[in-house]
């Protein structure tokens, strides 16, 4: 097949974590819109190697290499690979990184490239691999600012990204806010085995996910019989075992259940029966400077559940405090265990915050709304190919 459009993520696709819902989204879009297409992104010994959805096309890269930077450097070479039949065909490659977008920017190119930044590795590197020598952090940056300047439109999930990537040389007319969105759908069935009343979490467990502080909070919320905090983890078991000694040494192991790689819709459930979910990110360069739009925060009031989050500038671009939930400062466990205690104190206005949640997504921040933002950057983008064809 040769495609009209391409999608590549350094991203393992399908997975439990907010990404893979976010890239879903976004390659069904640009496939719509140009009737197909290739999604190469990163697999594994569970997942195929390559599959074919009628029009679309999914190939994955599997080989093992330990090294990131390496790793990073080969997934480059496997694309350039991918791209070379597709290169007289292709109208448009979206990418999410700069190992994807390095091959794709190349000299000479037909294609528009629409380059999505979730996140600049140069900043969050330095929090997943902390011993990168600050020389090879300054050459990735140089690399996201070279495939930066020669794409022809830049996504963003939230204005705070946005100012990172602009800070990086890339003039604001060509940077595109594209809000991460979710489904405010029907309430599912309640989970077989949940507690009568519980907190949640959902997400990923690095560091800068705040799930120490949360530890903490929740230790100081031991007078609450029956309360329990439910921790829906994206990645597996063996990566909880930090998080989980903590919270044997804080004395609250017994009072917390955890849920590991759970399919969405499960996610969903126990979303969605929640009396509050937490979202503790932590004041780190990471959230600040880079900024994030966190699913979390999207799809708890989507959901219908007040929100109890870290106060940051990228998290009050989706809520507000006395809204639809409370904002706390970051690192403070003291204040995250106040603010989830006061909202299971007041219930009715508790429930009063998550209907303005779910309303809020309704009408501005759903998947729909993200979606047709985006198709109109590939149509602004695509217009001068098609005017080069004329």
């Amino acid at each position: 097949m040769r495609h009209r459009a391409a999608y590549f993520a350094f991203d393992r696709f399908p997975s439990s974590k907010g990404s893979a819902v976010h890239i879903a989204q976004m390659a069904d879009e640009l496939f719509d819109r140009f009737g197909g297409g290739l999604l190469g992104v990163i697999g594994g010994p569970d997942l195929p190697r390559y599959q074919r959805e009628g029009t679309r096309e999914i190939a994955r890269f599997d080989v093992p290499v330990p090294n990131l930077i390496d790793r990073a450097e080969a997934f480059s070479g496997w694309v350039a690979g991918h791209l070379e039949p597709h290169l007289g065909t292709l109208e448009v490659c979206h990418v999410r990184d700069p190992w994807s977008a390095l091959p794709v920017v190349a000299d000479g190119r037909r294609h528009r490239v629409v380059y999505e930044v979730n996140g600049l590795p140069s900043i969050e590197m330095s929090h997943t691999w902390p011993w990168a020598a600050p020389s090879t952090l300054g050459k990735i940056r140089e690399l996201e600012r070279y495939c930066l300047e020669r794409s022809d439109a830049v996504v963003v999930p939230s204005r705070v990204i946005g100012a990172a990537v602009a800070a990086l040389g890339v003039p604001e007319p060509k940077i595109h806010l594209v809000p991460n969105g979710a489904e405010a759908g029907a309430r599912p069935p309640r989970p077989e085995g949940a507690p009568e009343r519980y907190v949640v979490y959902i997400g990923a467990l690095q560091p800068w996910q705040g799930l120490d502080v949360l530890m903490r909070a929740f230790a100081r919320l031991a007078d609450l019989d029956g309360l329990r905090l439910v921790v829906c983890s994206s990645v597996p078991e063996r990566r909880s075992k930090p998080v989980r000694r903590l919270a044997e040494r804080l004395g609250v192991a017994g009072r917390v259940d955890w849920r590991f790689t759970l399919p969405h819709h499960e996610v969903a459930a126990w979303l969605a029966h929640a009396e509050v979910s937490v979202a503790p990110l932590t004041g780190c360069a990471r959230n600040l400077d880079q900024g994030c739009a966190p699913l979390k925060v999207i799809e708890s009031m989507a959901a219908g559940v007040p929100v109890v989050a870290s106060d940051l500038p990228a998290v009050r671009e989706l809520m507000t405090d006395g809204e639809h939930g409370r904002l706390v400062p970051a690192d403070r466990p003291a204040e995250l265990a106040r603010a989830v205690r006061i909202l299971l104190e007041y219930p009715d206005e508790a429930i009063a915050m998550g209907r303005r949640g779910r309303l809020r997504i309704e009408e501005g921040q759903t998947w729909a709304h993200s979606r047709a933002r985006l198709a109109e950057v590939y149509r602004t983008v695509v217009r001068p190919v098609h005017d080069q064809v004329r």
